[in-house]
């Protein structure tokens, strides 16, 4: 669904017009009238003004239907263990990643570049 659909839905099931919104939210009716028409995607900032302008839970925002949304079903984690968590490997990132949280913010950098210009090099 898109936002800008179910946040005209909400509004004009309150009887609200674009107008009461702004008086409600600070926001104006143009972009109101934009995040309705699909032409602005609002941030999560405008939308908790949104659910609070139209006195609702921010996830109805999200989610038609009565009470709570359900909560997905995931498919389950593969068994397989990934690398480095395990054994010999998982050491080796603990004390790998012990050595990198010494390092300041200028030696995290050259070694950001270094290593993108080597994962560079390897490609050409």
């Amino acid at each position: 669904m898109v936002i800008g659909e179910r946040l005209r839905q909400l509004r004009e099931t309150k009887h609200l017009s674009q107008g009461d919104v702004e008086k409600r939210t600070g926001l104006l009716r143009c972009y109101t009238s934009r995040v309705e028409n699909g032409h602005t995607v609002p941030s999560v900032e405008t939308l908790e003004k949104y659910a609070r302008a139209l006195e609702i839970p921010i996830y109805k925002l999200f989610h038609e239907g009565d009470g709570r949304p359900l909560h997905p079903k995931l498919p389950a984690a593969k068994s397989e263990a990934m690398w480095g968590e395990k054994g010999k490997e998982h050491e080796e990132l603990k004390r790998f990643a012990k050595l990198l949280s010494r390092l300041n913010e200028r030696q995290r950098q050259v070694l950001l570049k270094t290593a993108l210009w080597m994962a560079k090099e390897k490609v050409d």
